[in-house]
């Protein structure tokens, strides 16, 4: 049974899905779709073409869907898709896409949201993603599976963030991070592999392969982009592979100190 309570405003052609609650003076604009199960707290606002899945806990204050921050935007139809068992915490915003970017803002399944966090129009969220208050992601921004962003950073547009990388807190990111990297620093750059996520989530063979590829590509002062085409012909890692394939796709560059003196 959904708990609708009394001053909440449902607007008309809203879809609810079973056992969705809504708090007091939460609104609901006339084209989002709320799945089974959802929670969306007092005061919350959800507007535009937003659509949203299954047991996700939206608190207090959040704004979600509301119009992007793009002066470009004229009023065009745009999306924002959320999908399941997400944690959206207080005074968090999140932006639908422009018709520029592909008109569409997505974010995946069973993320934390942590207070004041920001997504901007037509960011890419994946899977099991935590960011911490305050980090703001700026238009374009893609992150992949299980990707840690520290509290108060700053993401500079267009940039793209692989699979279990960790960006430090109070960070300023404005160039790609590579899979299971690890950097923190304004301006920030790698620091080394994110070894605490991979130790959690893959065997000692493929972190083994990972470090051995971290210092050809970054600590050795060979060109990167010769080393990773190197390296795939030579790797039998599929994580050395997609490490190796992010950096020769990478549009924004790789930020990391080149040790010029290693020979």
């Amino acid at each position: 049974m959904s708990i609708i309570h009394p001053t909440a405003i449902i607007e008309d052609g809203a879809q609810l899905g079973e056992d969705v609650t809504i708090g007091a003076f939460a609104y609901i604009g006339p084209k989002v779709k709320i799945g089974d199960g959802t929670s969306v707290a007092s005061h919350t606002v959800i507007e535009g073409d937003t659509t949203i899945g299954k047991n996700n806990r939206i608190f207090s204050h959040a704004a979600i869907g509301t119009i992007p921050q793009d002066l470009k935007f004229k009023g065009e139809e745009v999306q924002l898709i959320i999908g399941d068992n997400n944690t959206i915490r207080e005074f968090t915003l999140f932006n639908p896409g422009t018709e520029g970017g592909g008109s569409v803002t997505k974010v995946g399944n069973g993320n934390l949201f942590m207070g004041y966090v920001h997504l901007g129009h037509d960011v890419i969220i994946g899977d099991n993603c935590i960011l911490a208050n305050g980090a703001t992601l700026a238009g374009h921004v893609e992150l992949g599976n299980h990707v840690v962003i520290g509290g108060l950073t700053p993401i500079h547009q267009f940039v793209h963030i692989g699979d279990f990388a960790m960006i430090g807190g109070a960070s300023a990111l404005s160039q790609d991070i590579p899979p299971f990297c690890l950097a923190e620093g304004n301006r920030a750059t790698l620091r080394g592999l994110n070894l605490t996520g991979l130790r959690r989530a893959m065997d000692r063979k493929e972190i083994n392969a990972l470090k051995s590829a971290y210092r050809e590509l970054f600590e050795q002062g060979k060109p990167l982009q010769e080393t990773a085409a190197a390296l795939l012909d030579n790797t039998d890692s599929a994580k050395v592979r997609q490490l190796c394939e992010f950096i020769q796709t990478s549009k924004r560059g790789i930020p990391f100190v080149r040790n010029e003196n290693v020979k």
